[in-house]
């Protein structure tokens, strides 16, 4: 069963925020353009998906939910979309989720034997089972290892992502003209030094996703995950209201100290559980990834928006100038 617990990360936090912003906001500059380029309508979301009032304007024009949305059997049982849809709009956050033991199984084995990409950059290519030696060759730091296209060639995580109460969670959160946009599996690697730039893009800060105007992630733990093994953090409530400060900014990322003495120390939740175990969350909350300290972790994401998806490159690969 997953398990919450107060979160205990604001030393991370002062590693990811020390310096480096500018840098960090010239080097995303290419990235932007290109979303620009590739769908105008990307520029007034990322200028104003960011402000409460923006957002709750456009939560109006929401679809209504097709009847029947669930019209087949689930593998995750008896949940309903509609309550787990709920307890999003209230908090959040939903952790109840768990993958049939077969499908997590088959996942795993293929992030063990499908190579990935270190720190998002193509060229450091290697097995997840020969990270140190990867970090060797390459002579620096991995924290990171994503799959990223290579995930549709794993059936399991295909099933995952058709399943029917993933898209009825969705279009009951989200309106009905919720749509897939993503589906990725990546590694997290304990690693004995990092540069503040690789902790920034690793999200090891406490963050909101600004992807979309309406979205909705789901995770899967494909490996045990604890304390030690870089659980994902949640900050609940903070996806419906938001400090001024927050909205009036460029950036996404903020100091532990600043959210939490806004949002509440109480509402960060670290979550924690067996392979198998997952959550849903509205991305728009603070959240972040927690350094993995003595174990990897192997994680599924699978994401729902409601505009046309990016079909340019896969999530947190960067455009290179």
């Amino acid at each position: 069963m997953l398990a919450a617990q107060k979160s205990k990360s604001e030393d991370l936090e002062t590693i990811a925020r020390s310096g480096g912003t500018f840098r960090r906001i010239a080097a995303r500059i290419p990235t932007y353009l290109t979303d620009l380029r590739e769908n105008p309508a990307w520029l007034p979301m990322f200028l104003l998906a960011r402000t409460i009032p923006f957002r709750q304007a456009h939560w109006l024009l929401a679809k209504p939910v097709p009847p029947a949305t669930m019209s087949t059997p689930s593998m995750f049982g008896t949940l309903d979309g509609q309550t787990i849809a709920a307890e999003l709009k209230r908090t959040g956050i939903f952790a109840g989720l768990t993958l049939p033991n077969e499908i997590h199984q088959e996942i795993a084995r293929f992030g063990r034997e499908t190579p990935c990409f270190g720190n998002f950059e193509r060229r450091l290519e290697f097995r997840a089972e020969d990270h140190e030696e990867a970090e060797r060759r390459f002579g620096r730091s991995i924290l990171s290892g994503h799959h990223f296209e290579r995930v549709l060639d794993c059936e399991a995580a295909i099933a995952v992502q058709q399943d029917s109460l993933l898209m009825d969670v969705a279009r009951h959160y989200l309106g009905g003209e919720a749509k897939l946009v993503t589906t990725r599996t990546w590694w997290s690697f304990p690693t004995k030094a990092a540069s503040d730039s690789d902790l920034s893009r690793a999200s090891f800060k406490y963050h909101f996703d600004l992807d979309d105007w309406r979205m909705l992630k789901f995770f899967f733990y494909l490996s045990e995950v604890d304390e030690n093994a870089g659980p994902h953090v949640y900050v609940r409530g903070s996806h419906r209201r938001r400090r001024l400060k927050h909205q009036l900014t460029m950036l996404v990322g903020h100091p532990a100290d600043e959210v939490l003495d806004y949002y509440g120390a109480e509402s960060a939740v670290t979550l924690t559980g067996r392979a198998g175990t997952g959550f849903v969350e509205d991305p728009f909350g603070f959240h972040m990834g927690t350094l993995a300290k003595q174990t990897p972790r192997l994680m599924m994401e699978i994401g729902f928006g409601v505009s046309k998806p990016s079909k340019r490159r896969y999530h947190g690969e960067p455009v290179i100038r």
